[in-house]
Formats: structure tokens, C-alpha cells, sequence
């Protein structure tokens, strides 16, 4: 059921309110919209309300009834006809899109999301989003936790214009962010594939051929990469810069009013939304064709429309410099979670390699496929300027003068969101090309598209089998601790697990030892936990921990537990809880070790008496792995990803007194997602008594 709420019911709301905030901007307007424009249109005036809304926090709670009232008056005002307007194909391009962008996580059966243990930013995402809607950006009132730390650091300044709306979507579906992000990641795709679609309508007749080229063309390799990331404003960016491009033809039109231009003029506050005054640089082609057709007739009215429409994004634009936030996105050696700088070539929307971090294994293929697909760009831009479909070219300069922008002046991490933003553009272009040699020459033109299509398909089936999809059952466990211990913090954390401190505990005032410290959490030598470590609740110093009155600690065959006034009052597979009572001081607190594991020589362990016992794997896991004992399976897990320092449970079984064989047998399979990749390392296994601590 949960699967369904967040992959059918999620998307089916948020494409009803961004219907209808579309069809209310049409009406606005005075002129009608494409139909595949008016979800991509809808959306970013869903942006540019909640963006006004949450300005201050005496605001921020209408941000929901505001919209959802908006968008009920645009549907009663102009559903019936709309009907009738229903392009399929359209409709075929962007279903077709959020399920390739949906498959990896669908796939895996469970409502979960992608780039687990690969970029923390989710996290900060979900924690942002959480606040943002209940109180814009204010602070007051919150206790120093990791929570507070994360959103001090980046509320003030962060634009919110990508994840206000999956806050909306999630609330009206009763679901927790995170169990819709992924779903929310898709539906931006699709409204990419609507743009993509009505800008591939200006070279392309054929309106199926049209759907498969926007297909195509919004599963450009790198976004896509970044979508398995967690690249939420990577993606909602790349739909609004197409948007932007296929809204730009009605100012070239020469019976267009200022009016009519409105939803150009929202479309780009959106954009500004999502990326703050960095977005200029995406919109520069579309303000020359603004300022060249219409802004010397009424300069003061247009000047003035566009500020109204920017005051949320110049408000925190303002805050951001003041930060000096410039600085350090201009910084050449911030890499962010990179390895080294990308490739300027993966903005051809092909590169064959799980990771799009490293080089694909076939890189002589690789240049060839890539090659073709720059080639096949020329021609389409080409086919577009003969035929005065100017947005195209548009859409192509706004991209790529972006991405050379960033790349002089950005750090790689950001020169790499700009390429993932463009690479759909590139794509796009190749297809129209390649379709133009296809009705000249069909031989050619089918090399040229099959290259094309190889390059892409071939780059994300890699990215698929090495998606890094985060352990439900493990994060749900978290979700239910804080939603049964709420108020009863601050609580600590000693592993590095940041969905936990930044998001599923934040209402226990929850700190991680490792990471966002607000208090200081030292080691028993002095030092602190480093960044995304483990320390057992051994090595803390005593006093350290008479702050916290909640413990939530990771499950271990191999730790230490709290003694008293500590008592064990929740567990489960992955996670125990452990209270004080608020009156009693703690300063006896001291640790003792819990069942110790027992000695596995080989693949035998000696047990010395008959009783129950439970089965303990460490590190990650990569596809399925089936723990046995004398040959019997006592439990299983899949694609379990652990931060350091971590174990998981395989199960309990009884076992009587005497040698017993213990073995595990793996399994990947090529179709499953995230199991196509190389296997992680893991282990080892261990055995200890299952008793309950405490």
C-alpha cells in the first residue's frame, strides 16, 4: 500500500495541483498554452507560491490551503474543455519518462530512495523541507540538535524551490518525505519530457516520433546519474530551462502582449526559485529576446512585473552574498563528493559507466558513441535555424553558454550540476539531427540514431545496477523511534547516520556523535568522532552522555551497552532505545559489553550450550545474502548498505551444544537494481547468544 500511495497516488496529486495552477496561469494569461505545457507551467507557479508563502513563518502554514485552493479554481474554471485538449503522446512521453526514472527504485519492491551512503545531501533535503513548510525560514524555537545544526547552516540562504513542492505532495498523501522523494525526482523528470516534447514538436511532425525524442532525450546520462543521487534541483532546473526555452516563442511572436508573457515570466521565477540568482545565467537568452521585443515599448512595467515575481529569490539571493556563499562556489578544489572534475563530454548525455564519477571501461567506444551524438547536435540545430524554430537554438544557447560560464568560474562540483542540467538539450538536438538524416538517407540516419540510442540506453541499464538504494526497513525503524518517543530527547546517536539525526529524529532533539555537533561529545582520549565514524558508547567519555536522556544505538554483536540509570525500553532488527528516567543523575553511567561473540574458526563455531542464537553479518551488502547454519537458512537480507563500524542481523536460531557449520551464499542478479555492479566486501559473520540487554 505504501508503495502505491508514494509511485501512483503522489504523482496523480501533484499533477492535479500543477494541472490546475496551469490552467489558471492560461487563463491569466489570455493565451492558451500548449497542452503538454501546462503540468511544467502549473509547477513553477507552485514554486513561485510557496516561495512568497514561506517568506516568513507567520505565512509559511497558508503555503498548503494557498495552493490547493488555487489550483481547485483553475480546475473548476477550465477542466471541461481541457479534456478535449488531451495530446496521447504527450501524455505516452511523460509517463514513459517517470518510469524509466522510477524503475530503480519500483524495481526494487520497496518505497525507498536512491544514493544511500553515496551523497548525504538527501538528508539536508528532507530536513529542509520539513521546516521550511511549517515555518519558512525561521529557526525559533528549535533545540540544538543536528537538526537545528543543518537547517542553521542552510536555511537562511538555500533555495527552497525545488523541494516546497514535495512537501505539499507528501503531506496531502500522508507520507513522510522520504519515502516520496524518489517519487517526486520522476514527476520532475516527466515534466521534462513535456517540455522536451513541445520543443521537439518544432522539428518533428510526427507526434509519436516527437514523444520517443523527448524519451530519449530527458534520460540524458549524467541527469540521470544525478537522479540516482538524489539531485533534486538538478532535475527540477533541467524541466524548467526547457520550459523556459518552448515559453520563449511567444515573445518572438509579433502580436504578443505583455500579458501573454506571463507564463514565460513565471516559468522563469521558478527557475530563479530552484537555483537563486545563479539562474540568470540559464535565462540570459530569453531575457535578450524579451528585452529586444518588448522591453523598449514598457520598459518601468516589465522591469517591475519581473521584480514582483523575484522577491522571494532576490530576498535570499541577498542573504546568500551576505553569507559569502560566492566564494565558495567559485572555489576551484571544491569537489564536493566527486572524485576529480567531470568530463566536459558527458554533457552529450552519454557515458557508459555505473558511477558517473569514472571513466566507462570501452572509452574508445565511449568517444565514438559521443562523437556521433555531437555530430548529429550540429545537424538538428542546424534543421532548427533553417526552419525558424528559434527555441530550440535558444534552449541550446542557454545551456551551453551556462555551462561554460560554470566551468570558468564554478567549481568542478558545480560545473557538474551544469553539465547534468544541459545534458538533455544535447540530446535532444542529436535526435532532431538524427531524424533529419533519417528521412534524407535512412541508412545513415539509423546508424546515426541507433548510435544515439545505444549510447544512452547502455549508459543508465549501468547506472541502474549500480544504484545505491537506501535500506527501508532499517530507516523505517528509525521513523517509528521518532514518532513513538517525540519530545522524550535530546537523544544521541553513535553511528554516522545522518537520515536519522537531520530528519527521522528531529523530534527528539537528536545529535550524531560524528557529525553537526551543537554539544561537545568527547572520547575517552580526548578526541571526537570524525566525520561519517562509528565509536562504541564505551569509548565516550561518562559525563559526556548526561545531556541525553535517549539513546539510539545501532544493534551490534560486538559493542557495549549502557548501565544504569540506562534502561533498554525498545528494540528491534537494526535498533535499540535506550532511556533515563529525567530526575535521576547520571553520573554512574559506565558501559559493559553485551553477549560477546563466540569464536568462528573457518566456518565452525562451538557452542557451548543449548539455547538460541543469532546470526550477525558485517558491512554492506550488494544484492541478496542468506545466512546458514548446519546448512539451514536462518535468515536473509537485501542490498543492506551500512556506514562504518556497522552489523547486521540475519536472524536467530536454536542450537544445541557442539560444532556447527556456518556459511552464507550470495546472490546478484543483472536485472535487479543496484545489483549490477561490482560485490561490496562483507563480513565477517558472527555468532552470539541472543539475549536481550538489559
Amino acid at each position: 500500500m505504501t508503495l502505491l500511495l508514494c509511485w501512483l497516488v503522489f504523482p496523480a496529486v501533484l499533477a492535479a495541483i500543477s494541472l490546475g495552477c496551469g490552467l489558471l496561469v492560461e487563463r491569466a494569461a489570455g493565451a492558451r498554452l500548449r497542452f503538454e505545457l501546462l503540468l511544467p507551467t502549473g509547477f513553477a507557479a507552485v514554486v513561485g507560491i510557496s516561495l512568497f508563502t514561506t517568506l516568513s513563518s507567520k505565512t509559511a502554514r497558508l503555503t498548503l490551503p494557498l495552493v490547493l485552493a488555487i489550483a481547485t479554481v483553475g480546475l473548476a474554471r477550465a477542466l471541461p474543455p481541457s479534456f478535449r485538449r488531451v495530446d496521447r503522446w504527450a501524455v505516452a512521453a511523460g509517463v514513459g519518462v517517470f518510469a524509466i526514472f522510477a524503475a530503480p527504485v519500483v524495481l526494487s519492491g520497496e518505497a525507498t530512495f536512491a544514493g544511500y551512503v553515496k551523497l548525504d545531501d538527501t538528508a539536508t533535503f528532507l530536513a529542509l523541507t520539513d521546516r521550511a513548510l511549517e515555518h519558512g525560514r525561521s529557526l525559533e524555537g528549535l533545540a540544538p540538535s543536528s537538526y537545528e545544526a543543518a537547517l542553521a547552516v542552510n536555511l537562511p540562504f538555500y533555495p527552497l524551490g525545488s523541494l516546497l513542492p514535495l512537501g505539499i505532495g507528501g503531506t496531502l498523501v500522508g507520507q513522510d518525505s522520504a519515502w516520496v522523494f524518489q517519487p517526486y525526482l520522476a514527476f520532475l523528470a516527466a515534466l521534462l519530457g513535456l517540455a522536451l516534447y513541445s520543443l521537439a514538436g518544432l522539428v518533428v511532425e510526427s507526434r509519436p516520433v516527437r514523444a520517443g525524442a523527448a524519451f530519449l532525450a530527458a534520460q540524458a546520462a549524467l541527469l540521470y546519474g544525478y537522479s540516482l543521487w538524489g539531485g533534486v534541483k538538478e532535475l527540477a532546473a533541467a524541466a524548467l530551462v526547457a520550459l523556459v526555452a518552448a515559453l520563449t516563442g511567444e515573445a518572438l511572436k509579433g502580436g504578443a502582449t505583455l500579458r501573454s508573457l506571463l507564463p514565460l515570466g513565471i516559468a522563469g521565477a521558478g527557475l530563479v526559485g530552484v537555483l537563486s540568482i545563479g539562474a540568470v545565467v540559464w535565462l540570459a537568452p530569453a531575457i535578450g529576446v524579451v528585452a529586444f521585443r518588448r522591453l523598449r515599448r514598457r520598459p518601468l512595467l516589465v522591469a517591475a512585473g519581473a521584480a514582483a515575481l523575484l522577491v522571494p529569490s532576490l530576498v535570499v539571493a541577498r542573504l546568500m552574498l551576505g553569507e559569502g556563499v560566492l566564494s565558495s562556489i567559485r572555489d576551484q578544489s571544491e569537489l564536493g563528493n566527486l572524485v576529480a572534475s567531470l568530463s566536459p563530454l558527458q554533457i552529450f548525455g552519454i557515458w557508459p559507466t555505473g558511477d558517473f564519477r569514472f571513466e566507462p571501461a570501452r572509452l574508445s567506444v565511449t568517444y565514438v558513441l559521443i562523437a556521433v551524438t555531437a555530430l548529429a547536435a550540429v545537424v538538428g540545430l542546424a534543421l532548427a535555424v533553417h526552419r525558424r524554430a528559434w527555441e530550440l537554438p535558444l534552449y541550446l544557447a542557454a545551456v551551453l553558454s551556462a555551462a561554460l560560464v560554470y566551468g570558468v568560474l564554478g567549481s568542478p562540483w558545480i560545473e557538474a550540476k551544469a553539465f547534468a542540467i544541459a545534458s538533455p538539450a544535447l540530446v535532444l538536438a542529436a535526435v532532431a539531427g538524427g531524424l533529419a538524416l533519417l528521412s534524407a538517407r535512412r541508412t545513415e540516419g539509423a546508424v546515426v540514431l541507433g548510435a544515439i540510442v545505444l549510447g544512452v540506453a547502455w549508459s543508465n541499464v549501468l547506472a541502474f545496477g549500480d544504484v545505491a538504494l537506501a535500506p527501508r526497513d532499517q530507516l523505517g525503524e528509525l521513523e517509528a523511534i521518532g514518532e513513538r518517543f517525540q519530545g522524550q530527547g535530546p537523544a544521541l546517536m553513535t553511528e554516522y547516520q545522518p537520515y536519522g539525526v537531520r530528519h527521522f529524529l528531529r523530534e527528539l532533539d537528536a545529535e550524531g556523535a560524528s557529525e553537526l555537533r551543537r554539544r561537545p561529545i568527547p572520547l575517552r582520549n580526548g578526541t571526537t568522532v570524525p566525520k561519517a565514524g562509528f565509536a562504541d558508547i564505551a569509548a565516550f567519555r561518562p559525563e559526556a552522555l548526561r545531556t541525553y536522556r535517549t539513546l539510539v544505538l545501532r544493534r551490534t554483536p560486538v559493542g557495549s551497552r549502557p548501565r544504569a540509570p540506562y534502561r533498554l525500553v525498545w528494540q528491534r532488527r537494526f535498533y535499540e532505545v535506550w532511556q533515563r528516567p529525567e530526575t535521576i543523575p547520571v553520573s554512574s553511567v559506565t558501559a559493559a559489553a553485551c553477549a560477546k561473540p563466540l569464536p568462528i574458526a573457518g566456518t565452525a563455531v562451538s557452542v557451548p550450550k543449548a539455547g538460541r542464537y543469532e546470526l550477525w553479518v558485517g558491512g554492506s551488502i550488494r544484492g541478496e545474502l542468506t545466512g546458514l547454519v548446519d546448512g539451514r537458512p536462518v535468515g536473509q537480507v537485501r542490498h543492506q548498505l551500512n556506514h562504518e563500524g556497522q552489523y547486521t542481523s540475519l536472524g536467530e536460531v536454536d542450537l544445541s551444544a557442539g560444532r556447527h557449520a556456518v556459511t552464507a551464499t550470495h546472490d546478484l542478479s543483472a536485472v535487479k537494481p543496484g545489483e549490477g555492479g561490482e560485490p561490496w566486501a562483507f563480513g565477517p559473520l558472527l555468532v552470539t547468544p541472543a539475549m536481550r540487554c538489559g
